[in-house]
């Protein structure tokens, strides 16, 4: 039971003592307290007036007055018009903080029996996962485990991209470019290599584009159609899709390679799923989707062999989903795909997060298959994010000016490790030990820069802000967490027990528990929501209040044995919560530091 929930019910007992109401709950309005205003919680008497029959003043100072006397864990009330202001005492708070303390699973929200599908990541296997993908995966990732603690059960999927003209155009330049070579030849991961294939297609394309301008004065949109590269790429994916056994084994070959790159991205960023997709396998499924729909005049036929969906009736336009060699499109894949899903998990909701320059696909998405008698597409949501843009502008893939996500780590890594250096504080740490932390600091500081702005925002990345070990940083938090270790392991040395909190209670102890209760609250917010981000930002909220608390408070210094075993349970708890919280954005929290 939350303060909230508290001071309700105590209210409701006092109606039924003065006025003789019963079953008012629904009518009783409570709100926290303006700053302006002492207080903790406003119970807003307006509504009950109907069964006082007296003015607001007269109301709120009753029921404050019956409250204060048949409840010890208020300390004192005002009215302000119609307005009742009650502050708790501290036996309340205490009693707050000891339930957190006695409670294994504080924070964690009851089953819901609703089951959530979560797609997250969804590569291309023409290039390697860059700073966007990074973005996407951790809030794929955070979300999930957002849901979790929401008492979801959640299913985390990936739906790889593994076929389409983009795969063929890699595939094309290796073949006129490679010479053969591997991974193993290269020295290189195999997503980098397929990726370097992919700008070298784009550097032979442009290459010619510029050719046929230069002999024979087109345009440059004339001689993109004249390209003969262009069309060699559109042949492969025709001879893909049926089946030409030359072109399926160089496909295979090549995404194996991708496959193991994006295998070792994954691990480094701790990230894994419950299922993998593969559009490959899917594609099929969406035409079969696509020609059922034909059949029943759903979809409509263009002159030149083309599949579309004629959308003007719902206020957009038509949607290609057959072209006219019979290939499919993203969408076609799209639907086959959450098709499969469905029947095999009978999901509640099925979350996208997908970038938002996919708002409308996943419009059009929805309601094609609301077209195609499928009624649990109102099931799906598209967790829209905004881009990730660097100081020096917008990425670029086919141009290859993208941040590689494996490079964007070891430069983490080494600014985690030359910040700690600098510091001085870990030179009793083994270099194993070194290492594991260095690891740790670097993907928390990526993390949480990444995770705590609000996922429909467009973000700015500056790797050297987010690992600073001041302000709100996942360094600094882990930094707040160390040092609260710390002072647990110099207590217990010093043979200072742990115990319950009594009712000395500061008014800063107050405040940190104020905020340590709000924890489950803010879970469900975030879940709501569909934001880790609000659970970052809490994250550093409690981190920032525990260190103000820190520098004003004793701790072992305290001389009363009974405040220093009483401190030492609320330090421990905001650790408790720090790592609970930031479990969830799927950041580790050190021990030392």
């Amino acid at each position: 039971m939350n303060s909230e929930q508290f001071i309700s019910q105590r209210v409701a007992l006092a109606i039924e003592s003065l006025y003789g109401a019963t079953g008012c709950q629904q009518m009783i309005q409570i709100q926290p307290t303006r700053k302006e205003f002492e207080g903790d919680l406003t119970v807003v008497v307006f509504p009950l007036l109907r069964i006082s029959k007296k003015s607001p003043e007269i109301t709120a100072q009753e029921i404050g007055e019956a409250i204060k006397a048949s409840t010890p864990e208020v300390s004192s009330f005002n009215v302000i018009k119609g307005f009742l202001n009650i502050k708790l005492s501290p036996l309340y708070w205490s009693s707050v903080i000891n339930g957190i303390n006695d409670d294994e699973n504080f924070g964690q929200l009851p089953a819901t029996g609703k089951r959530v599908m979560v797609e997250f990541s969804s590569p291309n296997t023409n290039k390697p996962l860059h700073l966007g993908h990074i973005r996407n995966n951790l809030l794929g990732w955070s979300v999930s485990q957002l849901l979790k603690a929401n008492g979801h059960e959640v299913i985390r999927v990936n739906l790889v991209n593994d076929r389409g003209i983009h795969i063929c155009k890699s595939m094309l330049a290796w073949l006129k470019t490679g010479n053969g070579v591997t991974p193993e030849s290269s020295g290189k991961k195999g997503d980098h290599l397929v990726g370097d294939y992919y700008v070298a297609y784009n550097n032979l394309f442009v290459k010619e584009v510029e050719e046929i301008m230069a002999a024979t004065g087109v345009s440059k949109e004339e001689a993109e159609k004249q390209s003969t590269i262009q069309k060699e790429a559109q042949e492969m994916l025709f001879k893909w899709e049926n089946g030409d056994p030359e072109v399926n084994a160089l496909w295979r070959k090549m995404n194996g390679w991708v496959y193991d790159g994006f295998d070792i991205t994954y691990n480094n960023l701790g990230i894994s799923f419950d299922k993998t997709y593969y559009e490959s396998q899917t594609y099929l499924l969406g035409k079969a989707l696509v020609q059922g729909g034909l059949e029943r005049g759903i979809f409509e036929t263009h002159e030149d062999g083309s599949v579309w969906c004629n959308l003007s009736a719902d206020g957009l336009d038509e949607k290609l989903l057959l072209r006219s060699d019979g290939t499919s499109v993203y969408m076609t894949q799209d639907l086959g795909t959450a098709n499969q899903r469905y029947d095999e998990y009978q999901f509640d909701e099925h979350i996208y997060v997908v970038g938002n320059e996919q708002n409308y696909h996943f419009q059009v998405l929805k309601l094609i298959l609301k077209k195609l008698g499928f009624e649990w597409s109102d099931s799906i949501y598209h967790m829209s994010y905004g881009m990730v843009e660097l100081p020096e502008g917008k990425m670029k893939s086919r141009e290859g000016t993208v941040v590689d996500a494996d490079d964007l780590l070891e430069q983490m890594y080494s600014t985690a490790k030359e910040t700690s250096l600098a510091l001085g504080k870990i030179d009793n740490l083994t270099e194993e030990e070194q290492d594991k932390l260095f690891r740790m600091i670097s993907l928390g500081a990526l993390k949480y820069f990444i995770i705590k702005v609000d996922p429909k925002k467009t973000m700015l990345f500056d790797p050297k802000e987010s690992i600073d070990f001041n302000g709100n940083t996942g360094p600094f938090i882990q930094y707040t967490h160390a040092r609260i270790k710390s002072i647990l392991r110099k207590a217990k040395d010093m043979g200072c027990e742990v115990s319950h909190a009594g009712n000395q209670l500061s008014d800063k102890e107050i405040e940190l528990i104020k905020l340590i209760s709000a924890y489950p609250d803010k879970v469900r917010e975030g879940g709501d929501l569909h934001s880790p981000a609000i659970i970052a930002n809490y994250a550093y909220d409690l981190a920032k209040e525990f260190n103000q608390y820190y520098h004003i408070t004793p701790i072992l210094k305290e001389e009363n044995s009974e405040l220093i075993g009483q401190r030492l349970m609320l330090i421990s708890i905001v650790a408790d919560v720090l790592t609970k919280a930031m479990a969830i954005l799927g950041i580790e929290l050190p021990e030392r530091m």
